[in-house]
């Protein structure tokens, strides 16, 4: 399978299962041509709606048709539809409206466009709302399974989508469960949990540690809520070190969720690996560099955090 953008991924689920479920729309602020919602909206033009660049109204529309019974897919980048969080608060999570919200262009991986086209804080604002289960899928066979699940989960649900390609991590009989994570690479020295755009690179970043004869285990955690908190805490107990490695603000993200999970539970050594600071300008692979969220980068944090 080679490497494919979960948005594109997305989009191709979106065409599959809405030929056989008709509840399914989608509304757009501008932006189908980037979230992968265009070929959905010339196969099925009744059935999606582009409201321009008005990404509150979009949520409200998308609450009313979830309301009337319809299956909304609300799309657009990620800042943009958390920018929104005061509509998202009252008319989704609030109202516990079956609505789909799709952040696409998730993380400084993004790259030229910037920091103002980055989601970098939308999985610290969701968080915070009670009842809207945060994914974050990690390759194309994850995230059609993920599309698939949301069109069947009851009530609101987020979706992290990117911008870059990703390379397939999942076995071929991976099936997606919500608040379920996935061993991919076990050991017994250090647990390293990634999300999304960074898992790839945790995996490379476990294969240098091994060649330093340390045995990292590294865990896809596509589900950031909920936590699956049965795996991290039977990984964690084994290996007493925890890394969470993440293309989000240091803040708020999978590393603040463990890390509140752990210190109720079991107070554990903790290093998260994330964006500090503002994101910027400049070609993916740079700014993963920048941040130590590259294979290298991160194997280095490892290796201090366990002063080897």
């Amino acid at each position: 399978m080679p490497a494919k953008a979960s948005r594109a991924a997305f989009g191709e689920a979106l065409l599959e299962l809405g030929a056989r479920d008709d509840r399914i729309v989608t509304v757009d602020a501008d932006l189908s041509k980037s979230t992968m919602t265009t070929k959905f909206s010339k196969t099925y033009p009744e059935r999606a709606f582009n409201v321009g660049i008005a990404e509150s109204n979009m949520l409200g529309i998308g609450a009313g048709l979830a309301l009337t019974g319809k299956v909304p897919f609300v799309c657009s980048f990620a800042c943009f539809v958390v920018g929104r969080f005061e509509t998202i608060r009252m008319s989704v999570a609030y109202t516990q409206a079956n609505v789909k919200m799709v952040g696409t262009h998730c993380g400084v991986a993004i790259g030229e466009d910037g920091y103002s086209q980055m989601g970098l804080e939308d999985i610290a604002c969701i968080r915070a709302l009670p009842n809207i289960p945060v994914v974050q899928p990690a390759d194309e066979l994850e995230t059609k399974q993920v599309v698939a699940y949301a069109v069947e989960h009851e009530g609101p649900i987020y979706l992290r989508l990117t911008r870059q390609n990703l390379e397939p991590v999942c076995p071929p009989d991976y099936r997606f469960e919500l608040g379920r994570w996935l061993v991919l690479r076990p050991g017994n020295d250090v647990t390293l949990i990634a999300s999304g755009g960074t898992v790839f690179n945790t995996l490379e970043a476990a294969k240098r540690l091994d060649a330093d004869g340390i045995a990292a285990e590294v865990i896809n955690a596509a589900c950031i809520k909920p936590l699956d908190e049965e795996l991290l805490l039977r990984s964690v107990g084994r290996t007493g070190h925890v890394v969470t490695v993440e293309d989000h603000s240091i803040s708020g993200g999978l590393g603040g969720a463990v890390a509140e999970t752990l210190g109720e539970v079991m107070p554990m050594p903790l290093k998260r690996l994330g964006v500090q600071g503002f994101g910027e300008s400049g070609d993916s692979k740079g700014l993963y560099a920048k941040h130590g969220l590259d294979p290298a980068g991160i194997a280095s944090s490892v290796r201090k955090f366990l002063n080897r």
